[in-house]
């Protein structure tokens, strides 16, 4: 990747000996560009709480991990990283929701994994170097396209096109052998309207868990046409990873005779009884975007932007499982398999699981300003997905016959087709006061078909035979009111539906009670408050998200190392969050959020495991949900003089329980207490850097980020399960034999250098 850099930053640095010197942060920029995400983002005059983020700010700490490290300050917002470094897989969870009901869009495109609704970022190395801004919605958010929204969505807006040519080189290294390199450049416009721009990068880090390294390679392009009322993009990007599993995380036992950093993935006894890992214990996955963006100013009130858009993903991970049942893997089908001594009963097997899918849509926008206190958006889009998973066997032990790549264990075949329409206005009613009205419907079509992994109690496969459709419609209303100048009032209520996803039919299949998945709905209750002057802001949002069957991780990992979510039927999350800002003086800045919350499940049930070790449920009443912290605090000073800026970021995480049982640990045989809670979360991160000019570099700039400064010892994640019994009239949690609480060490102190020239 280094070697196919190099011509590329030739090419820029010719590029710009023919240009005059300017910094690019005062490039011209053309507005008719944010119309792509007008009619998806909130503004001033939008009743709802959320962030924005400019590239500034985006590029501040932009050094190589993946955007949810880059939201970590924002309001609400945990992170987590298998890694431990902030490279590779990692999350983010808005409100305690997990991932997948976090809606992510770019240019008003979505781009959540449609049959899971995950976001995987790994997919999408260095794409924040190319993002102009991103807004975070929390709570439901408005109306947008993609996966219905029941934490929050993240709205981005790729680069635009700018009119003059830069060249910028990104270089980055630190702890854990982690590395960034990364070319930008833009020509500018050239015959009056055109200009194309661009990124070649490269990620790589060897991760602080084992083993646990990753290798992102990506690139981004485009080139449009402008002129004073049409704007016509074609973006493409893609991501290519390779990432060694870390998603087997480590009991606080094992922490402590194996150490923090032992990653069990991959384990498994040699033939001399020794431990071994198997080195090809990696994820491997190539996505490529294509975007065509056409935004048109028809006059002073009306403008429309559209979009289509096709995704491709290809890719697989590889396993050494050892100790597996045979008959789940149908050797018996192999060709010839009557002229070979298979192995009988158990053995130890590598296997390929793969999937192959196309992603394809279009979304478009009407939107009216009639500069007089009436705004309005009609828009919608439409998608189809259409998805192949399946699995190979590389090896099997004790079976040495190479085994064919087309013989497939498993072999499923899905196709998701999701539209939706949608309607906002936003009126002022009268001096200072306006409504807000938004109406979506939105459908939903899922089929999957075809043999799974899962085999019931007979030994037969289990086959998907699924076909449903889901119809949501999604109101939200608003007001808002500005008494004074820089005062303003606010309240919203909106509902939301989202549809099960893939995990949690496939989950459902390997349970005995296999209760059908259902539909969640989200009624959300947003009242805020917000004062701005020049050296001092403020704002207070009161939350109260109640669901009706919400889909809450349970602490539990499947075979594929996902985690299990299950409805819950009654649950809400009840909230405040403050924000404030203070500039005492020129240069420095103090900013800081809060948020308290109440997150629980009501009449909640456990199984629980009789003397006869029959099952039966027992009801624990109003419990936590899991992965839910009641206490998050973020903390900024920063401060700026001539070309030196320094910043100190500080972030608070109460505990979090790991299961919806209400049980904070359960008791081993040895009358010990394991513990299934996340622990309080204290870091502090330090940013020093400085920018001058010298010849023909606009701007050259040099740092360190100095993260977990004073060297905490944490955990972002976690896994547990536990039993439980009826002793004399109290449920209690135990080790019945299989309960283990797993937990993702995350790294200590450790540093990224970087510098950035920009001709």
């Amino acid at each position: 990747m280094r070697k196919r850099l190099l011509p590329l930053f030739a090419g820029c640095l010719v590029l710009t000996s023919h240009v005059s010197a300017q910094s690019v942060d005062s490039l011209f920029e053309w507005e008719l560009q944010e119309v792509q995400v007008q009619s998806t983002r909130a503004n001033a005059k939008t009743p709802m709480a959320f962030s924005d983020m400019k590239k500034e700010e985006i590029n501040e700490v932009n050094h190589g991990k993946d955007v949810p490290s880059i939201l970590n300050m924002m309001p609400s917002v945990t992170t987590s990283s298998d890694a431990g470094t902030g490279i590779g897989y990692t999350g983010i969870h808005v409100r305690g929701t997990d991932p997948t009901r976090i809606n992510v869009t770019a240019n008003g495109i979505p781009l959540n994994d449609a049959e899971s609704s995950q976001m995987y970022w790994v997919n999408m190395g260095d794409f924040a170097s190319n993002v102009q801004s991103m807004q975070l919605q929390r709570g439901v958010g408005t109306s947008t396209n993609g996966a219905g929204a029941f934490g929050a969505t993240l709205n981005m807006q790729t680069d635009n096109l700018i009119d003059k040519p830069y060249a910028i080189i990104d270089i980055s290294g630190g702890s854990y052998g982690t590395h960034k390199e990364a070319v930008r450049f833009a020509t500018g416009l050239f015959a009056n309207h055109w200009a194309i721009q661009g990124r070649i990068s490269n990620i790589g880090s060897d991760g602080y868990i084992d083993r646990a390294s990753a290798n992102l390679n990506s690139y981004f392009l485009q080139g449009g046409y402008m002129d004073d009322n049409t704007v016509v993009k074609f973006v493409t990007f893609n991501g290519w990873e390779k990432t060694y599993h870390a998603w087997d995380y480590l009991s606080k036992a094992d922490m402590k005779t194996l150490g923090r950093t032992y990653n069990p993935c991959g384990q498994y006894t040699d033939d001399n009884g020794n431990t071994a890992f198997y080195k090809d214990q990696t994820d491997n996955y190539h996505q490529q975007h294509y975007h065509l963006l056409w935004n048109q100013q028809f006059n002073n009130f009306w403008n429309l932007n559209t979009a289509v858009y096709y995704t491709r993903g290809d890719g697989y991970y590889q396993q050494y499982k050892e100790d597996q049942k045979l008959y789940k893997y149908h050797f018996e089908l192999l060709p010839d398999n009557e002229k070979y001594d298979f192995p009988k009963g158990r053995s130890n097997v590598i296997r390929k699981k793969r999937m192959v899918n196309d992603f394809y849509g279009t979304v478009a926008s009407l939107n009216f300003n009639n500069r007089n206190g009436l705004s309005a958006n009609f828009g919608g889009g439409w998608s189809r997905y259409d998805g192949q998973h399946f699995g190979n066997i590389l090896s099997i032990k004790g079976y040495e016959t190479k085994i064919p790549k087309s013989f497939r264990y498993y072999d499923t075949d899905a196709r998701k087709i999701d539209y939706n329409f949608y309607g906002k206005v936003n009126y002022e009613l009268f001096r200072n006061f306006n409504a807000f009205v938004d109406l979506q419907y939105r459908h939903v079509s899922v089929k999957m078909t075809g043999p799974t992994q899962e085999f019931g109690d007979d030994k037969n496969q289990i086959h998907f035979d699924l076909h449903r459709k889901y119809d949501f419609f999604n109101p939200k209303f608003g007001v808002m009111y500005s008494p004074a100048k820089g005062h303003t009032a606010y309240a919203s209520y909106a509902v939301a539906h989202k549809e099960p996803v893939r995990n949690d039919w496939e989950d459902m299949l390997s349970e005995t009670d296999q209760v059908e998945p259902k539909r969640e709905r989200l009624n959300d209750l947003e009242v805020g408050y917000k004062f701005e002057s020049k050296r001092f802001s403020a704002s207070a949002n009161l939350y109260f998200m109640n669901y009706d069957n919400q889909f809450v991780l349970t602490g539990a990992q499947d075979a594929n190392g996902e985690m299990v979510a299950r409805n819950i039927k009654d649950s809400y999350r009840l909230g405040l969050e403050i924000s404030a800002a203070w500039q005492p003086f020129d240069g420095f800045t103090w900013d800081a959020n809060a948020t308290w919350s109440k997150n629980r499940a009501k009449n909640m049930n456990v199984t629980v495991i009789n003397e006869d070790w029959t099952q039966s449920y027992a009801n624990v009443g109003t419990t936590h949900l899991a992965y839910s912290p009641d206490f998050i605090l973020n903390n900024k000073f920063s401060y700026e003089w001539k070309g030196l800026k320094a910043s100190l970021f500080t972030k608070f995480i109460s505990e979090q329980y790991m299961t919806n049982s209400g049980f904070k640990g359960y008791h081993e045989e040895d009358g010990s207490t394991t513990s299934a809670m996340i622990d309080k979360i204290f870091t502090t991160d330090l940013d020093i850097s400085y920018s001058f000019k010298f010849g023909c570099v606009k701007r050259f700039t040099v740092g360190a980020t100095v993260y977990n400064l004073f060297n905490e010892k944490y955990e972002s994640n976690g896994s547990c399960s536990m039993n439980f019994r009826n002793n004399n009239g109290k449920i209690e949690a135990y080790n019945g034999g299989w309960a283990w609480a797993t937990f993702s060490a995350q790294a200590p102190t450790h540093f990224l250098a970087y510098i950035s020239i920009n001709f």
